[in-house]
């Protein structure tokens, strides 16, 4: 018996792009996870989702560079394709209480279409050393790394993948880098293949000074995502980062 062809869906009449935090133990939400909570959202909040044509039809959805695990963000993109047109804010009010707390829409706007991968070539991060106050972060020393690091061309550094052991360029990535506050860190990073992660440059630093190295995983914000244009970010959104955002701290 022949096999029924399945029925075609209409293309999305309208592409929204949001942008989402996440906070406190939310940080901890993998990027499946996410991406469970966030289409029993969208279902909780009635959004009129365009889905795609075949056999096991799915929502019209588009992600992008997500975070690691652990890391809290200010800053996370993903673009949903709409059956019908909508108001953004109205979305973004929807979604927002619809979803778990610490999973924060931030804003909604109507999508330029430009690929998020195009849009989102750098990450401002703050990284916590000394997240919990022991005092065992010799400033000094983290200057001096900071200071090695940027005037290395390169500096190789390895890390565990699903393939094995890959070593790779970490200085490559680092458009900014310098100490905010007592065992502080801001990055600049911009989005190199393989991707740098700023983990990757605490471990830098930490071959480079030794006396760094604590049993503590640092903790990770990402502040800001964007085109890295003339070294400044640009907002992916389109607002000129008028919105609020968590405590961002300058990168010159």
């Amino acid at each position: 018996m022949a096999r029924t062809q399945p029925e075609q869906q209409a293309p999305p009449v309208l592409w929204l792009r949001v942008e989402y935090a996440k906070r406190g133990p939310a940080r901890f939400t993998s990027t499946r996870d996410f991406g469970r909570a966030f289409e029993r959202a969208l279902r909780r909040a009635d959004v009129p989702m365009a889905y795609s044509s075949g056999f096991n039809p799915h929502p019209r959805l588009s992600y992008a560079n997500a975070s690691p695990t652990s890391a809290a963000t200010e800053g996370e993109y993903l673009e949903i394709g709409l059956c019908q047109i909508c108001d953004p804010d109205r979305v973004r009010v929807a979604l927002d209480e619809a979803l778990p707390p610490g999973l924060d829409i931030l804003s909604v706007v109507v999508s330029d279409r430009k690929a998020l991968a195009d849009v989102l070539t750098a990450s401002q991060w703050r990284v916590e050393l000394d997240s919990v106050g022991a005092g065992d972060i010799d400033d000094e020393a983290l200057r001096e790394a900071v200071d090695e690091l940027l005037a290395a061309e390169q500096f190789d550094a390895s890390r565990m993948t699903k393939t094995g052991m890959r070593t790779f360029d970490v200085r490559v990535a680092v458009m900014g880098l310098h100490v905010s506050a007592p065992a502080t860190l801001s990055m600049l990073l911009a989005h190199t293949t393989p991707l740098v992660r700023p983990d990757d440059v605490v471990g830098a630093l930490r071959q480079l000074r030794p006396v760094l190295a604590v049993e503590r995983p640092a903790m990770l914000t990402r502040l800001r995502q964007g085109e890295l244009v003339e070294g400044e970010l640009r907002d992916p959104m389109g607002q000129g980062w008028q919105r609020p955002q968590a405590g961002s701290p300058t990168i010159s």
